[in-house]
């Protein structure tokens, strides 16, 4: 049974592993190394567990697009391969390939020619923050789009600027990862993290490198409970694996969900 459900970036300890004996077998003087590195290795990676299967062995399911799981339906697949502004002297103002937060996710593809002031509405910035390239999705409205520094756009030029985002949705799956660490008891913890934000060290990559350096250090001691590791894309992946496993979760007793909302 599951005793609990719970992020693995919410700032709080971990029910189960907060005893001083375990920690303590768990902790070292260069875990924290570890996790860094591991975040370090993870970041530039644009939506994918790749990676993280060095360290943990980890059951990769697939859920193909057009299955119900609940009220909800698996998506297409979103495929980028490239994407960049262009001016008109040929020199690249925006370039996917510096980093992948630069294309609106989930984006149309697009290929045109236009006017400074016919792109700028297809360009999202952090006018609070103008150093930093926002993350922005647009999973339920067809639409293209850049995300840049706003230091950076209100430098552009007026002019006629070539856009292009090489992407494609196509019916493919939704991809989950799933590590069980068996302990002497069947009573479980379920830890889990996302995997759908690319290049967010605060967000995604923190936790995907913690709960992977976490399950290889309890893979290697004996336990009482078990731990069972999720990465998986926020909501639409938890509830594909929610409803993939409803029998065990429904049959669980004392399951505390937790909430990591402000």
């Amino acid at each position: 049974m599951n005793r609990l459900i719970t992020e693995a970036h919410d700032g709080n300890p971990l029910p189960g592993l907060a005893s001083g004996k375990l920690a303590s077998r768990l902790d070292s003087k260069t875990i924290g190394e570890e996790i860094f590195e591991l975040a370090a290795e993870i970041y530039p990676i644009c939506r994918s567990i790749t990676g993280l299967s060095r360290h943990l062995d980890i059951r990769v399911e697939e859920v193909p697009t057009g299955t119900a799981v609940f009220d909800w339906t698996i998506p297409a697949e979103w495929m980028v391969r490239d994407a960049y502004i262009q001016a008109g002297d040929g020199k690249r103002v925006l370039d996917f390939r510096q980093s992948n937060l630069h294309v609106l996710n989930y984006s149309v593809p697009v290929h045109a020619k236009l006017p400074l002031s016919a792109l700028k509405p297809h360009i999202f910035t952090l006018p609070d923050q103008p150093d930093l390239i926002p993350y922005r999705t647009s999973y339920y409205q067809e639409r293209w789009g850049f995300c840049m520094a706003h230091s950076d756009l209100v430098a552009l030029a007026d002019g006629v600027y070539e856009v292009m985002i090489d992407a494609e949705h196509k019916a493919g799956h939704l991809t989950y990862g799933e590590a069980l660490i068996q302990g002497e008891s069947k009573e479980e913890f379920l830890l889990s993290a996302h995997i759908c934000h690319p290049s967010l060290a605060n967000d995604n990559c923190s936790g995907l490198a913690l709960l992977t350096v976490l399950g290889a250090r309890l893979s290697r001691i004996k336990t009482k409970f078990s731990y069972r590791f999720l990465f998986a894309p926020g909501t639409i992946g938890a509830i594909a694996w929610l409803a993939k496993n409803e029998g065990p979760i429904s049959a669980a007793a004392g399951a505390q969900p937790r909430s990591t909302a402000p």
